[in-house]
């Protein structure tokens, strides 16, 4: 095939430099160009790559599933011996598919901050960034190597935080995007120790290598430490990328940054590249059951303990935040579980759900005049119907209630879990299907209570407020899109036990994911419990829903009688169970204190310039005995050097 893989992230790469180029060269000008032109110039590159990842999936479905790859091949960035690193890209149905929903959603995401962003004085500023964030994920994808795909992975860190802390004349904000920043440094170290453990293994049997393919291909040289070692420092990594206990407590304070970003980090890229990495390196987890385990079991106590906290949140995008961190909780106990096609299939759908989730808060956000409070909201539906519609079909498919496209994405992983048997493991996969239950349950719950507060009921916010009205056409249209892809992307992946033909979507990924995977092979009588199962899930969800609307919309004072009767409980997850504070004493003050008191005042101040200083000194007092021999007399220079010759000749003879 002719792929021009290059194109697609170049094309989001030169809209990053030219759009970051003007806003450079019209800094000083009060009014810079016309924001039509950079919205134009901003938008082209993630829509021209959409389309080309569209061109590319139509090609594919006319090949038979085993020939649904292409490598490209830049150039040779590394050579060192033996050990050769390619720039290569490789497009198979995994990498295509998150491609279609990352340039997809971006591109909706950038149509909606045209509207969102308008009269922001860094709004070139902030397109460039926004380019180079869709340039660094795509690069992610698209990597070959583990090698390419960390400096993607490094990519999105960078442009999260500068997104993050867009607006850094604030302290908070600035805070913010510093705190992510360092947060995902963390869980990088974990990720890069993994890469070196890896090419050390492969290293060692005269096999060095970092492509996916070489590191599959050998991947039985990796006993089970090892294998378990290099698993686990690749999940550290997927930890801090997509804000797993312990490394989630950036990714609530990421709601600093302008909305759309919010979007765009907690939907469709940067948080979800963890489950990517996962999901590519399957073949390695799956020598390692134990490691697996442990992917399972910290994404399920992230979906369960996230889900309590956004019960007491009362900002409308720091509720949207914590269940993002929930769900991918429930997406790490998919790939956990070796269910990688179900864990991409929820990372798709949330995709579409969750994006809505974000721009729809972000339209309210903005006809509010800023408000995020959600107690000083209500009865917006009549106001904003475009958002109430679309923000009522994410809300539904968060839920999980049929058909839309939650509900089939959650249900196949809580299927997985239920169904899943390996020694190893023993009882714990039905703990994690009753943690994920009791989670879908509590999202529930508390989405129904956003949706209430918002939407529905009295309006509450004061008579300076009563012009809300309707977001403009560039940020409603995104909302209709992404809202239908709410209600029907599901259907992508129906499962069998419903009698609609095979899950089309594993079908898809089969080429990927042809090695198989834990819990694959379902108990007797599979079909009728996964349905009965679905019922379960349903009901869950349902009475999640009944309880919201009964506290919130039929007996609203029902809310404040058990805030008051459960106070301490409330006053728990309302300050997030204090784990910013735990850390803030434990690490963030000791470490600032130790960084204060011994290594600025001992060793940047005594010994590195001390140091600096004692050669300066050394050079001052060497250079007065040697500036002797600079008389100025070029009688004495001859002398000098005819005793030089002579010393030469004698030497010589």
């Amino acid at each position: 095939m002719d792929s021009r893989l290059w194109l697609m992230p170049a094309l989001p790469l030169a809209g990053a430099a030219v759009v970051g180029f003007l806003a450079l060269a019209t800094s000083r000008r009060r009014d810079g160009l016309p924001e039509p032109v950079l919205s134009l110039l901003a938008c082209a590159g993630p829509a021209l790559t959409f389309l080309l990842a569209a061109f590319h999936h139509l090609r594919f479905l006319d090949l038979p599933p085993a020939s649904r790859i292409v490598h490209e091949t830049l150039y040779e960035w590394i050579a060192a011996g033996s050990v050769r690193v390619p720039v290569a890209f490789l497009l198979d149905t995994l990498s295509l598919t998150m491609l279609l929903f990352v340039t997809g959603v971006g591109t909706l995401i950038h149509v909606y901050s045209i509207g969102y962003m308008r009269g922001d004085r860094s709004f070139a500023r902030y397109f460039s960034f926004l380019n180079l964030f869709m340039f660094s994920m795509i690069l992610l994808v698209l990597g070959d190597s583990l090698l390419t795909l960390f400096v993607g992975w490094e990519g999105v860190g960078l442009c999260s935080y500068l997104l993050i802390g867009f607006w850094f004349e604030d302290p908070e904000k600035a805070a913010a995007g510093k705190k992510a920043f360092i947060v995902n440094r963390i869980g990088d170290l974990g990720f890069l120790l993994g890469i070196l453990l890896i090419f050390w293994t492969l290293s060692r049997h005269g096999v060095a290598g970092l492509q996916f393919s070489h590191i599959e291909r050998h991947v039985h040289l990796f006993s089970g430490g090892l294998a378990t070692a290099a698993a686990l420092l690749l999940f550290v990594g997927a930890v801090g990328k997509s804000a797993q206990i312990p490394l989630y407590v950036w990714l609530p304070d990421a709601m600093a940054g302008p909305t759309p970003v919010s979007a765009l980090i907690h939907a469709a890229t940067m948080v979800t590249a963890g489950v990517y990495m996962v999901a590519r390196m399957g073949f390695l987890y799956l020598q390692s059951p134990a490691a697996m385990l442990v992917v399972a079991s910290v994404g399920a106590a992230t979906a369960l303990f996230a889900a309590t906290i956004a019960v007491a949140q009362t900002d409308i995008k720091k509720v949207l935040a914590y269940s993002t961190v929930s769900q991918l909780g429930t997406m790490f106990v998919g790939v956990g579980l070796g269910a990688f096609s179900a864990g991409i299939f929820h990372v798709m759908t949330h995709a579409f759900f969750k994006a809505v989730l974000f721009l729809g808060a972000g339209s309210v956000i903005h006809a509010m005049g800023g408000e995020q409070d959600m107690r000083r909201m209500g009865g917006l539906a009549k106001k904003l119907p475009v958002t109430t519609a679309a923000f009522g079909a994410g809300f539904l498919a968060l839920a999980g209630l049929p058909p839309f496209s939650g509900f089939f994405s959650k249900d196949e992983i809580l299927w997985s879990a239920f169904s899943a048997h390996d020694p190893v493991w023993g009882a714990v996969p039905k703990i994690l299907w009753l943690a994920g239950l009791a989670a879908a349950g509590l999202t529930a719950f508390y989405m129904a209570r956003v949706f209430w507060l918002t939407f529905l009921g009295a309006p509450r916010f004061d008579a300076a407020k009563r012009h809300v009205h309707e977001s403009p056409p560039s940020m409603a249209v995104p909302l209709i899109v992404l809202g239908a892809g709410s209600l029907l992307a599901g259907l992508l992946g129906t499962p069998e036990a419903l009698g609609l033909g095979p899950n089309r979507f594993h079908e898809w990924l089969a080429p990927v994911f042809s090695r198989g995977a834990h819990g694959s092979a379902a108990p007797h009588g599979a079909a009728s419990l996964e349905i009965l199962l679905m019922g379960v899930s349903v009901a869950v969800a349902l009475a999640g829903l009944l309880a919201g609307w009964m506290i919130y919309g039929r007996r609203p004072e029902t809310a404040a009688a058990l805030s008051r009767s459960m106070a301490p409980l409330h006053r728990i997850l309302a300050n997030k169970y204090y784990v910013d504070e735990i850390y803030d004493a434990l690490i963030v003050r000791p470490v600032g204190a130790f960084s204060r008191r011994f290594l600025w005042r001992v060793v940047d101040v005594w010994i590195i310039d001390g140091i600096v200083n004692l050669v300066g000194t050394a050079s001052r007092v060497a250079s007065y005995f040697v500036r002797f021999l600079q008389v100025g007399s070029v009688q004495a220079y001859a002398l000098v050097i005819l005793a030089a010759m002579i010393v030469l000749l004698v030497g010589v003879f």
